[in-house]
């Protein structure tokens, strides 16, 4: 059984996840989630909005994670509204690794087309994790208005988080497919593709897609 901090100790972290250097930032992060106690979850929170090291973020969010759903899942709820898009996206990408399908409801229409790309990159990949059973489908026709958008980073991560909830995303893919943006009817092929073939790379899938928008076709087989 893990013995919580004294009171020295607790001033000592918090004063490390503001330190100047990120490898004191990281080393505090760290001591946080290997000693999780209610009093860190707030300056967690409020360090995920403006942290700027990569590395840093994921030890905060791995920190989050080590305290009770209880005491985290409202304040990353909170953060998920926040104005600051960072601190949108750290809460959200936090939320995929609690996988507490309560936070459901926070994942709405907006947040899935936010204008920021990170942020809704995150929103992806948490309403995949936390999308109830029986709504796949709906979460599927959303996130297909997407398609299309951003660059190579962006469509890949739209690709995963489509191809992750299965057969049910077909229907919006075919839809995508005779879209007028050859754009989307290439994003849309290459994701059908994906899900026929996760082996086949998401390159040569786009290339594939990109040779039958230009020849005026769509895959209709399988």
């Amino acid at each position: 059984m893990t013995l919580p901090m004294q009171d020295t100790d607790v001033t000592r972290a918090l004063q490390g996840l503001e330190a100047d250097r990120a490898a004191v930032r990281l080393r505090a992060a760290m001591a946080v989630g290997t000693t999780p106690d209610p009093r860190f979850v707030g300056a967690l929170l409020r360090r995920c909005a403006v942290e700027p090291d990569f590395q840093v973020r994921e030890m905060l969010t791995w920190a989050l994670t080590r305290h009770s759903a209880s005491v985290t899942v409202p304040g990353l709820l909170a953060e998920v509204r926040s104005e600051c898009a960072q601190a949108r996206s750290q809460a959200l990408h936090t939320l995929s690794k609690i996988g507490d399908r309560g936070a459901w409801p926070v994942i709405t229409r907006d947040l899935l087309s936010d204008a920021d790309d990170e942020v809704a990159r995150s929103a992806w990949r948490a309403a995949v994790v936390l999308v109830p059973s029986g709504e796949e489908g709906e979460l599927a026709a959303t996130l297909a208005t997407q398609l299309g958008r951003g660059a190579r980073e962006m469509r890949l991560s739209l690709s995963r988080a489509l191809v992750a909830l299965g057969e049910v995303i077909l229907p919006a893919l075919r839809t995508a497919a005779a879209d007028p943006d050859p754009g989307v009817r290439t994003h849309a092929l290459a994701t059908e593709r994906l899900l026929r073939d996760p082996e086949a790379g998401f390159e040569f899938a786009v290339e594939e897609a990109k040779r039958m928008v230009a020849l005026g076709g769509t895959d209709e087989e399988g």
